[in-house]
């Protein structure tokens, strides 16, 4: 997936793909969530799993982690597109959105919609037919922000977990 940084919010913001030095504040937006916080570690969270995650979505080139910088350049939001070859969908291509977040003193200001807009935009011009992404059933206000946006609850999901 080939994407240049890019202006958000007539340019208050810019969207770049995430650098190994984003991890530690990506991880620390991703788990200040209480739904997304793992169970505690001795001697803090360790970055290990974190860092071996960013090495496996830098290598490959259908991944997209992005790191989202105020004015002042600190993080201010995160997400990761994945582009997904599908038989299932008449051969055609998913983009799939994942762990959209905004940093907190951040939110209901438009960054989160001018992200996904973003991400549509990026979805099309990678030849995307469907972008496709799931949120935690108890999200009740994430789910009225992406239905806000278009989006539809069209399916189920499940999760099983593999440890």
């Amino acid at each position: 997936m080939e994407i240049l940084p890019a202006p958000l919010l007539d340019g208050s913001f810019l969207i770049r793909r995430a650098e190994r030095g984003d991890v530690g504040p990506i991880a620390d937006l991703l788990t200040a969530d209480s739904l997304g916080a793992p169970p505690d570690s001795p001697g803090g969270r360790p970055m290990e799993p974190y860092l071996r995650a960013y090495a496996a979505i830098a290598a490959d080139p259908a991944h997209f982690l992005a790191a989202v910088e105020d004015p002042a350049g600190q993080l201010a939001g995160t997400m990761q597109l994945t582009l997904i070859p599908c038989l299932a969908a008449g051969g055609a291509t998913r983009l799939q959105l994942e762990a959209v977040h905004v940093r907190g003193d951040l939110r209901s200001r438009g960054l989160g919609a001018a992200m996904v807009n973003w991400a549509v935009a990026e979805g099309r011009r990678n030849g995307a037919e469907l972008l496709q992404l799931t949120s935690n059933a108890r999200r009740s206000a994430a789910h009225r922000f992406y239905q806000r946006l278009g989006f539809e609850a069209s399916h189920i999901g499940f999760k099983r977990y593999l440890g």
